[in-house]
């Protein structure tokens, strides 16, 4: 069994509405509260950084599912929504949306574009994130398959 460890290291200088930087692996970035929620804005957020932890291990995962299954594709790209509730001072991070589009070539095969939504469905199952959330964010999924020109 492998065990992997990941580190950040974060720095708050000021206070609520102050703005800190984080550095994990490659990524550094500036963060703070979002602009919706009374926040300065400056750099990214939680609430950004969580939706992007999904979506980039949903993509992946499906990209490799895709790549494992020898099913060719044009394009993979996907756009995903993250819904935060405040109600009574209380912020609860309701659901992600995941609307992933796959573009098969233009010779793909019913079966293809079959297994291509299967796939789809598959890799949400699969993503480590998706799994880690379970039971306390309501994970979405509106996937389009189609063929290209």
């Amino acid at each position: 069994m492998a065990v992997h460890h990941f580190h950040l290291h974060a720095d708050w200088p000021g206070s609520r509405n102050g703005v800190g930087r984080i550095t994990a692996g490659s990524l550094t970035t500036e963060v703070s509260i979002p602009p919706e929620m009374n926040g300065p804005g400056i750099g990214t957020n939680p609430d950004e950084m969580l939706l992007g932890a999904s979506a980039t291990c949903y993509i992946i995962t499906l990209a490799a599912m895709l790549e494992k299954s020898k099913l060719k594709k044009e394009r993979l790209s996907m756009n995903s929504e993250g819904v935060v509730e405040v109600a009574q001072g209380i912020i609860t991070y309701q659901k992600i949306i995941h609307r992933p589009q796959i573009v098969l070539p233009a010779s793909a095969s019913d079966r293809d574009i079959a297994l291509a939504k299967k796939l789809a469905v598959k890799a949400e199952a699969s993503c480590m994130i998706s799994r880690a959330l379970q039971g306390n964010v309501d994970i979405q999924l509106q996937a389009a398959v189609k063929r290209g020109s």
